[in-house]
């Protein structure tokens, strides 16, 4: 579907370790120094999921697909990127492209890397970061307005519609000089529409990350992690304590051993993969599953997405000529064992045009072209 995370922070927070053990190999480079990534690094990371697993191991098919997400690794932001400073108008540039951001924090101690702030402060450093694409909002959001006024001399409707525009940006500036982000500020319709082209960086929905040590990992009290709870809790937002070095040393491990490896750690799965699934969560996405001899396949959509709406993701064709889509429930074709025998049951549904596909939905769409 083209969505894309962009992962930021300030320099040093462990941003491309993270991203690199996403990947499961080392595509960004991470040294121990400011702005050692200079382009920003793009993966499509697979999504973990138990459910295509479990109907794979039903069908037997002869290719398995998981959907994906992308992920995209922005260089350090530091005080001043609005401004140009550490080449941050190019970086700021690049997260403007993203449709979410994923935060690091960091909440590690290590004598051996740098922190550009001179101390661990996991919210010291989420606001300055915050500023920074606070003011660049401000300075797109200016040079709109000044557009906007000369616009509003004109007569007529095209005078009324940019004096009605220029309403709701001075809105949003004024949320923005009080400091809060676009997207804490409640905006109705209007404002939104009157925004929505300046994709602004503050608008985007954020995921905040801890990045941890290991120490850091088994305790439930860190201070540190508490800290970066109440960030997330005081926004709504969604956040994950996740060790970069750790998933690092995972990543590099051959798949036999990493079990092992997080038992030892006390952990179920890699931190990674609530990563994503956050992520996903986050893009407010959800899945539907296609299945058979061939390929059983994850699909992503827009949670409220309609049939054919999902049936386009699939191939522009099905949903230009959608009939109708045969609908069950993945929990049910695994407990049953078979697609008849979820018919006998009466659990196969006959869904149409209006039906909005639920996540875990399998579903077989039919269409005439």
């Amino acid at each position: 579907m083209g969505l894309a995370i962009g992962i930021v922070g300030l320099p040093n927070v462990g941003k491309s370790t993270l991203f690199n053990a996403l990947l499961g190999q080392a595509q960004a480079q991470a040294a121990n120094y400011p702005f050692c990534t200079i382009d920003p690094n793009v993966g499509m990371v697979l999504v973990p999921d138990e459910r295509l697993l479990r109907l794979a191991n039903l069908f037997h098919p002869k290719k398995t697909t998981p959907t994906t997400l992308e992920f995209v690794d922005i260089a350090g932001l530091v005080a001043g990127a609005s401004k140009g400073e550490g080449l941050g108008n190019q970086f700021l540039s690049h997260i403007r492209q993203v449709d979410a951001v994923a935060h690091v924090l960091r909440c590690f101690a290590d004598p051996d890397v740098v922190h550009v702030g001179g101390k661990v402060d996991p919210r010291g450093d989420r606001d300055v970061v915050e500023t920074e694409l606070m003011l660049k909002d401000l300075e797109q959001i200016e040079k709109r307005r000044e557009k906007k006024l000369k616009d509003a001399k004109a007569p007529g409707k095209p005078g009324e519609l940019a004096k009605a525009e220029l309403v709701a940006l001075d809105q949003v500036t004024e949320g923005l000089d009080r400091g809060v982000p676009v997207r804490r500020q409640g905006l109705g319709p209007e404002q939104l529409a009157a925004v929505a082209d300046l994709f602004l960086l503050t608008g985007k929905p954020v995921l905040y990350i801890a990045n941890v040590d290991e120490a850091q990992l088994a305790r439930g009290d860190d201070p540190r992690i508490a800290e970066v709870r109440a960030l997330a809790e005081e926004e709504g937002a969604r956040w994950v304590a996740i060790s970069g070095k750790v998933e690092a040393e995972l990543s590099e491990l051959p798949e036999a051993d990493r079990a092992e490896f997080l038992h030892g750690l006390g952990l179920e799965e890699p931190g990674l993969h609530r990563l994503v699934r956050a992520g996903y969560e986050l893009l407010e996405l959800s899945t539907f599953f296609t299945v058979g001899e061939d390929e059983c396949r994850a699909w992503t959509i827009h949670k409220g997405m309609t049939a054919p709406q999902a049936a386009g993701t699939i191939h522009t064709d099905f949903e230009r000529g959608f009939i109708k889509a045969d609908v069950q429930r993945w929990e049910e074709l695994v407990r049953l064992g078979s697609e008849s025998a979820v018919r006998e049951k009466g659990l196969l549904r006959i869904e149409g045009k209006e039906y909005r596909v639920q996540d875990g939905d399998v579903v077989h769409f039919r269409f005439n072209v």
